[in-house]
């Protein structure tokens, strides 16, 4: 039987790092700020709103929201981020999803400034990742309590994005080594999979991505020692598709009809043939907010070591 990789646990661990950082600037008088940008009162969008400030009262990270009615046209939207990026007291910007249909999505994310794109979905940092210009934030081979308090840290530009990020730390907290794997992605969204192939290729795991033309999609998972699914399609890897003591990561979110949330994997017949696979919910989900507080508090370290090089000093001996 597969062992779970626990997203909330991982992620309290990651909160507590935080609120420890998050105090420590506070003293000094800094306000670790997170904007949140909510277009109208989708309920998924409103889902997220609510799990976000809760999450920003956990570790001190101050929320400062943003609304606007439903029937915003795209240059109003595009003004408020522009104030929000001239904003002092805010560090990082999320911007709420799904936005009303007649808005250009990537025309709106691609407003925030790179060193507030907390989320790490605009062009440039998206483009940086590609270039393996912001990779090092996957690379650990300081311990966590080393490069948090580095000037390295301090002096990132762009954020990686949340959820793939999250899957690449929580793999690394339970030490799995992806170098030299066959890992298979399902799902190219520019949000998770695409971003996420980029991640697992930078540390030289052997990636395919399949997607809704893929032929023989069960053929080509059965060759996977890893599989990350991120389709929005409720069951969609059985048990029969996937080889023993692969690593399954769940990222899929599927609300079915009696109210039960599950992923993409159909866990009861995957977890007696996988080595690890992560719940839904309890899984990638809980990491995802954890990664954003993270990257919103960079952001404010980053902006203080701009103004002050020396503010923030380097102690390797922890």
């Amino acid at each position: 039987m597969a062992e779970i990789l626990d997203g909330r646990s991982f992620a309290e661990e990651i909160k507590g790092h935080v609120r420890e950082d998050v105090l420590k600037l506070k003293e000094r008088g800094i306000q670790v700020g997170l904007g949140l940008l909510l277009v109208g009162d989708h309920p998924a969008s409103r889902q997220y709103y609510r799990a976000t400030l809760k999450a920003c009262q956990k570790v001190g990270v101050r929320a400062l929201e943003f609304r606007l009615p439903e029937d915003s046209s795209q240059n109003e939207i595009l003004n408020m981020v522009q104030a929000i990026n001239a904003d002092e007291r805010v560090n990082g910007l999320l911007v709420l999803f799904p936005l009303p249909r007649s808005i250009n999505p990537r025309r709106i994310v691609n407003e925030i400034v790179p060193e507030k794109d907390v989320d790490g979905l605009g062009a440039i940092s998206v483009g940086r990742l590609a270039a393996e210009e912001s990779t090092f934030q996957i690379f650990k081979e300081l311990s966590y309590a080393e490069l948090r308090t580095s000037r390295v840290t301090a002096m990132v530009t762009s954020f990686l994005p949340c959820t793939p990020f999250g899957v690449m730390k929580l793999l690394e907290r339970y030490n799995i080594d992806v170098k030299g794997k066959n890992a298979v992605v399902l799902g190219k969204s520019l949000a998770v999979g695409k971003p996420l192939s980029l991640m697992l290729l930078a540390k030289e795991a052997t990636v395919t991505i399949c997607h809704k033309e893929t032929k023989d999609l069960a053929g080509v998972v059965q060759q996977a020692d890893i599989i990350c699914s991120a389709t929005g399609v409720a069951g969609l890897i059985r048990g029969d598709m996937v080889k023993e003591g692969a690593v399954v990561v769940d990222i899929g979110i599927n609300v079915l009809p009696d109210g039960r949330i599950v992923g993409d994997v159909e866990f009861d017949s995957v977890a007696p043939k996988a080595s690890y696979i992560t719940p839904v919910p309890g899984g990638v989900g809980p990491v995802t907010i954890s990664i954003l507080l993270e990257n919103t508090l960079r952001s404010a370290q980053s902006h203080e070591f701009l103004k002050n090089p020396y503010s923030l000093k380097i102690d390797l001996s922890r």
